[in-house]
């Protein structure tokens, strides 16, 4: 009706019952992309790439990078077309000496029973993965048949080379060994020795250790020089401590590993409030070793953002001593406890020590308390030896 009058346009109010009511007007940020996934992939594409030549430079390494059905095609079609381009030539040395006419050529043929391209097809396949079924062999008529065959021989120990060693090299990957490495899905910031901590847990599935293990941690976030360059992916290393001090680490059993907050440190201004999904902020853990069967060098990588930061949790233990041995229960990997912590930045910390004292407070009450519930159980016990 008050379209009709001209009170409002017709145009606004056909917009207006088109939309849907139930769907939001604004659109949240989106989360920020990842550099690195929680399975350890790079989240990076190459575009652009105009020296394509390059890959052709290091043959072994782009067919051991390949997929799986492409490297297994290039695989069979190597065999195939040297097993044609061969036959080939053996039937084109029959035709030349004229042994595919019966009684028309000569009385030794070059090489024997070869009367059409489909024998001469059989015996490329039985000179180069060297069957010999007897029936067909290359006699001192024709030198060049004589050569032909070293050459095929030659060229056959090659492709296998190349061939079975990308396919062994594919199944030995280092990176099918950190697929047993495992990351806690969530890090937290807690305290330890009265200090902000980041802290996150790693471990090992295998039984096979990883010698040598090292852990390192980046922060990338975007930043802006002081002449006005921005950098999209700033890496800054920050140091990880266990429970020995440094980067080697024994990992037997599963640790955790924490990164002190200090002044030095990137997330020496980060408050609780910053850990949400627009933060611009993510934290790159790579644990490094050498694999203890192989002897080959495996990366297991993994990666935080703001959002995957709990503050003021800590990860319940795992490993227990149970006759005689220890036990870990993978069960509880990843589960966190709740802890009193400053809601404060590790800055503010440092410069109002004073903030520790109320968490003393407040946690003496419960310690306490604790201890009368304890002490209450202890006296109603029953021991076995009153039972005799």
């Amino acid at each position: 009706m008050l379209s009709r009058k001209g009170i409002i346009p017709e145009e606004y109010v056909l917009t207006r019952l088109a939309e849907d009511p139930t769907e939001p007007r604004y659109r949240a940020r989106e989360r920020r992309a990842r550099f690195v996934s929680k399975n350890g992939n790079c989240n990076v594409a190459h575009k652009n790439i105009r020296e394509q030549g390059r890959f052709l430079q290091d043959v072994f390494t782009t067919l051991v990078d390949l997929k799986w059905p492409y490297t297994l095609l290039i695989f069979t079609m190597s065999f195939l077309c040297s097993w044609l381009l061969f036959a080939m030539v053996w039937w084109l040395i029959a035709f030349a000496h004229g042994d595919l006419a019966p009684g028309e050529g000569a009385a030794v043929p070059c090489v024997t029973s070869i009367h059409s391209f489909s024998s001469a097809f059989l015996f490329s396949i039985e000179v180069q993965v060297t069957i010999g079924f007897g029936g067909r062999m290359v006699t001192e008529e024709c030198p060049l048949a004589i050569l032909i065959l070293i050459v095929q021989n030659i060229v056959g120990l090659m492709i296998n080379a190349i061939m079975l060693g990308c396919i062994f090299m594919k199944t030995a990957q280092a990176h099918r060994r950190a697929e047993t490495l495992i990351f806690s899905k969530h890090a937290v910031i807690a305290l330890r020795h009265s200090r902000l901590c980041f802290m996150l847990r790693v471990g090992d599935l295998r039984k096979s250790m990883i010698i040598s293990a090292t852990i390192h941690m980046q922060v990338v976030r975007k930043t802006t020089s002081p002449e006005g360059e921005v950098v999209p992916l700033h890496q800054v290393d920050i140091p990880m401590e266990n429970g020995v001090g440094g980067n080697n680490i024994f990992l037997v059993a599963p640790l955790i590993i924490y990164h002190v907050i200090d002044s030095n440190s990137p997330l020496y201004d980060l408050a609780p409030c910053d850990l949400h999904h627009h933060q611009d902020l993510e934290i790159i853990v790579i644990l490094e070793g050498v694999v203890e069967t192989t002897g080959i060098t495996t990366q297991a990588r993994t990666s935080y953002l703001a959002d995957e930061i709990l503050w003021g949790q800590r990860f319940v233990p795992i490993v227990a001593e149970e006759d005689g041995r220890y036990s870990v229960d993978y069960s509880k990997f990843g589960n966190t406890i709740k802890v009193p912590t400053p809601l404060c930045t590790a800055r503010q910390l440092d410069e109002d020590p004073s903030l520790l004292d109320v968490l003393t407070l407040a946690r003496g009450p419960l310690r306490k308390r604790s201890m009368a519930v304890a002490k209450a159980k202890a006296k109603f016990s029953i021991s076995p030896d009153s039972l005799s």
